[in-house]
């Protein structure tokens, strides 16, 4: 598989690096606006050919599919010219900006008859696949109840600049590490949202939000707490999820642990490797999507993500807990939520 990487921000070489150990998968071209940082990135892949304009490598790079690392709403039109053009498109989290688009380019992969897979990276990190592993054995009984906290940073000048921009980013700490959250604690609870609370603050300044905070009552009754703040004094990834018969803790950089009747154990012990042996499964995922398995992250579940942070604005901008539309409401509220 000739794989062509657009846009060669943070990740790029975690994509870059998982072809290392994967046979018959390479990076042979990236794009980037900025030159230099294409012509970093593809020093890392072999001296892959690189473009500025991500339609000219599509027309000419000789290419089986493309990673879609770039700004938000540069999903969507990116999507669906690689599609168009017969690519294959594993893209970056989230799927898009309004739950339209994200319909859009499901429509569209599936009109040209390729592959379309979502990078929620989340479902491969090895602490949140340990904990999924002990809650499918049953040994803690079902999922009652998910309490997720992240920390992040969205000072102006802490992050590149289009990450403060509405209209390209989608929104801010919610839309971006949000989103993460929403992903692992809906996968986690088992089911989908059906109603949700939220409340955001703007603080340094910043033209979107920089912490917030969503409630969630999800469809078989599982409830789960959310909260995203922004420069705190330690920093913060921790999923706790609360079962029938014990609570499990998973942290990338603690590892994943389990309390059972007061006796604590280590699930799995991080290590230093487990954020690039995340991308590698990814990308191994993504291949067996295109050999026409079934997706780890359905796309069903990345537009939900979408849907979620789009109403807990709503929420937030009401001050009331919203229904989560279903059907047909669900394209006009995710146009609407832009």
């Amino acid at each position: 598989m000739r794989i062509g990487l657009i846009g060669a921000g943070a990740v790029a070489g975690y994509h870059i690096g998982a072809t290392d150990s994967i046979v018959g998968a390479e990076v042979t071209a990236v794009c980037d606006l900025d030159e230099s940082t294409a012509r970093r990135a593809a020093s890392l892949a072999r001296d892959a050919a690189v473009f500025t304009d991500y339609r000219v490598m599509i027309d000419r790079a000789d290419l089986d599919a493309v990673i879609v690392n770039t700004p938000h709403s540069l999903h969507l039109p990116m999507t669906v010219e690689a599609a168009r053009a017969g690519l294959h498109v594993l893209v970056e989290k989230p799927m898009a900006t309004s739950v339209a688009d994200c319909d859009t380019m499901a429509a569209e992969s599936a009109a040209a008859g390729v592959a379309l897979a979502v990078g929620h990276i989340q479902h491969f990190l090895p602490d949140k696949v340990a904990a999924h592993e002990l809650i499918a054995s049953g040994e803690v009984g079902d999922v009652l109840m998910v309490r997720d906290h992240r920390s992040t940073d969205y000072r102006p000048g802490s992050r590149p600049g289009w990450f403060f921009s509405p209209e390209v980013a989608g929104g801010g700490a919610l839309f971006n590490i949000g989103g993460h959250c929403l992903d692992r604690s809906v996968w986690f609870g088992g089911a989908r949202a059906v109603e949700v609370s939220a409340s955001t603050v703007r603080r340094f300044d910043s033209p979107v939000e920089t912490d917030g905070s969503i409630s969630l009552r999800l469809e078989n009754g599982v409830g789960v707490s959310i909260a995203v703040l922004s420069d705190p004094p330690g920093r913060n990834d921790n999923l706790a999820i609360v079962c029938e018969r014990g609570v499990i803790e998973a942290d990338p950089r603690a590892g994943t642990s389990v309390q059972i009747d007061g006796h604590r154990r280590m699930v799995h012990e991080p290590g230093h490797d487990d954020i690039q042996h995340a991308f590698t499964a990814q990308l191994r995922d993504f291949i067996a999507v295109v050999g026409g398995a079934a997706p780890t992250v359905p796309l069903e579940h990345a537009r939900h993500v979408v849907q979620l942070v789009l109403e807990s604005y709503r929420s937030a901008a009401t001050g009331a807990a919203v229904r989560v539309p279903e059907g047909a409401d669900v394209i006009a509220a995710g146009v609407a939520g832009r």
